[in-house]
């Protein structure tokens, strides 16, 4: 049914990026879902790095998964006595190796988020059987990506990725209040922007302002930054990465590795 939580993270040549504020973040998803970690924060840190020194990789996408538990066939959260906690390291590629190089494509989908006094994806839940509708979209559509409005008409998020542009040299992002994931890759973007001297707040983004924007790009642990060259056949600015997304990106390569910014393996 859905009912579990999980975070996606990323480790980098033995640095687990941001791996504190993903637990942190995991522990806030299960208790909005009064789902009770069998396992303290502490503990959760270091049986995920004992998995990565087991499987030998120093360099790897990390997937958390906390069920509601065995049970039976029915819906009841009562008949499922103790959480399942899955530790995963593997590896991902979210899109194709130009990506970075020469953008995304992406299109506006008539999924719209589920509200935030509903199935918010706040919530880091196992349901995402809304954003797997918009991707099935966006495959038929022929584009890379998916961004979903939230039900006021306003930007939300792309399907597993937080969304950003840039307008005169300013760059904003959907708030949360639309439903949008808090995201870290996305908090990390907005860090390094005000220590590059930009502007970088949270505000309500129109599709008007989407298509007209200088510059627009996905963040997400997965995609890391990604530039967007081209919404429904829009080309974004002059169709190419712009010229801050290319120093956020290259500023991120260096931060993920930096030991300050996460756990050594």
């Amino acid at each position: 049914y859905g009912d579990g939580v999980f975070e996606g993270i990323r480790a980098y040549d033995g640095v687990v990026f941001k791996l504190k504020e993903h637990i942190n973040r995991l522990y806030s998803s299960a208790h909005m879902i009064m789902l009770s970690i069998p396992m303290g924060r502490e503990e959760m840190i270091q049986k995920t790095l004992e998995t990565l020194r087991k499987n030998k990789m120093r360099d790897a996408y990390i997937r958390l998964v906390v069920t509601r538990g065995a049970g039976d066939l029915g819906l009841n959260p009562k008949n499922c006595p103790k959480p399942s906690i899955i530790i995963i390291t593997d590896t991902i590629s979210m899109h194709k190796d130009d990506a970075k190089e020469n953008g995304v494509t992406a299109m506006i989908s008539w999924v719209k988020r589920d509200p935030v006094d509903a199935t918010s994806h706040e919530i880091k839940s196992l349901n995402y059987l809304n954003s797997i509708m918009a991707k099935i979209e966006a495959n038929i559509a022929g584009v890379d990506e998916a961004i979903c409005l939230d039900k006021n008409g306003f930007v939300c998020e792309g399907v597993a990725e937080n969304v950003f542009t840039v307008k005169n040299g300013k760059i904003h992002t959907p708030p949360s209040c639309t439903g949008a994931l808090p995201g870290i890759t996305a908090e990390s973007a907005k860090t390094l922007a005000r220590q590059l001297g930009y502007e970088a707040s949270e505000k309500n983004v129109t599709p008007y302002e989407l298509f007209n924007a200088d510059e627009v790009f996905f963040t997400g642990t997965a995609v890391e930054i990604v530039p967007v060259r081209e919404i429904n056949e829009r080309s974004i600015g002059d169709g190419r990465p712009g010229p801050i997304t290319r120093r956020l990106m290259a500023e991120f390569e260096r931060m993920v590795r930096d030991p300050k910014e996460g756990i050594t393996i």
